[in-house]
């Protein structure tokens, strides 16, 4: 017999709900600099909403990456996006002193979301009482991603090969790791010299999440080629999936925002396959006697002309 959190568990199928979605929500944030802001998408109905924390990729802020957000609370989830402090809406100086820590604060942007979650409720009318706080997920894309799989486990190492602070969150049940950076020792000079914290382990994320990746993403920081993103899935432990999208490049078709002029590979669709299994991936991840993910992944290996493939293990 289905518990009463399941039975309201986030439908996948048929019509979208409507949303509500709320900006600038503020956490106080002492010694950060700047108070968090934070954007908050979700269901208009529904209670026991399942959370996303999702962090953004270089640059960006709680306005990018509607595709993903707009779908998944249309979708049922709650979706909590926090603006870093690299975001070109805050301008924040190369010569400033946080900015050697901004991986750093970024991690703290996403615990400090999860420590919020009261206030964020209380903060957006209609909204309290309404979330699960036992079914959180954290999504991220590129940068963001790295900064979200730390919440997972993953680690970074130090100039001797020394895994750093375990910054996981036991908080945390499951992710969506879009464009996540591979292991540190494919660095070009250049960046092993700028970015230290681009050296991750992923020896303990043992967290269950979804790796997302393009066979044309080419990084200019890698020696590698797109073989680069698969890391974070080959190089884990426990509950992976990986989806390999074709032709897909750093953008995967689009996820940043609706006609950003920096999407180098548009295409709707290949957005559109995300949309979906990223969703009914997390809510199998979320609700373990759903059976979702098994029929999408069975989908898309019988597609005859798949927009990518799907391995898990």
């Amino acid at each position: 017999m289905p518990d009463s959190k399941t039975a309201n568990a986030p439908k996948t199928a048929g019509a979208p709900t409507t949303v509500l979605s709320a900006k600038p929500v503020v956490l106080s944030a002492p010694g950060r600099g700047e108070d968090l802001q934070i954007r908050v998408s979700a269901p208009v109905t529904g209670g026991d909403l399942p959370v996303i924390v999702f962090s953004h990729g270089f640059g960006w802020s709680m306005n990018g990456y509607a595709p993903l957000a707009d779908f998944w609370a249309a979708h049922g989830f709650v979706v909590l996006q926090p603006t870093h402090l690299d975001s070109r809406t805050l301008g924040l100086a190369a010569e400033d002193p946080r900015t050697p820590r901004i991986w750093r604060f970024r991690i703290e942007d996403l615990t400090r979301v999860l420590d919020g979650l009261d206030t964020l409720e209380a903060s957006v009318p209609g909204l309290a009482g309404r979330l699960d706080h036992d079914r959180i997920a954290v999504a991220g894309h590129s940068w963001g991603a790295q900064t979200a799989s730390t919440l997972l486990g993953a680690r970074v190492l130090d100039s001797d090969g020394v895994p750093g602070e375990d910054m996981s969150d036991a908080r945390i049940k499951a992710g969506v790791l879009l464009a996540l950076t591979g292991l540190g020792d494919d660095l070009t000079p250049f960046a092993a010299e700028n970015f230290p914290f681009m050296r991750p382990s992923f020896d303990r994320m043992t967290t269950s999440a979804l790796i997302v990746a393009g066979d044309n993403d080419r990084s200019r920081l890698s020696t590698r080629g797109p073989d680069w993103f698969t890391d974070p899935y080959t190089r884990s432990p426990g509950d992976k999936s990986l989806l390999t999208l074709f032709e897909a490049e750093h953008s995967l078709g689009g996820i940043a925002g609706y006609e950003v002029a920096e999407t180098t590979d548009e295409s709707p669709a290949r957005v559109a396959l995300i949309q979906r299994l990223s969703t009914v991936f997390l809510r199998s991840a979320l609700y373990p006697e759903d059976t979702g993910w098994r029929a999408a992944a069975a989908a898309l290996e019988e597609d005859p002309s798949p927009l990518g493939k799907l391995q898990s293990r």
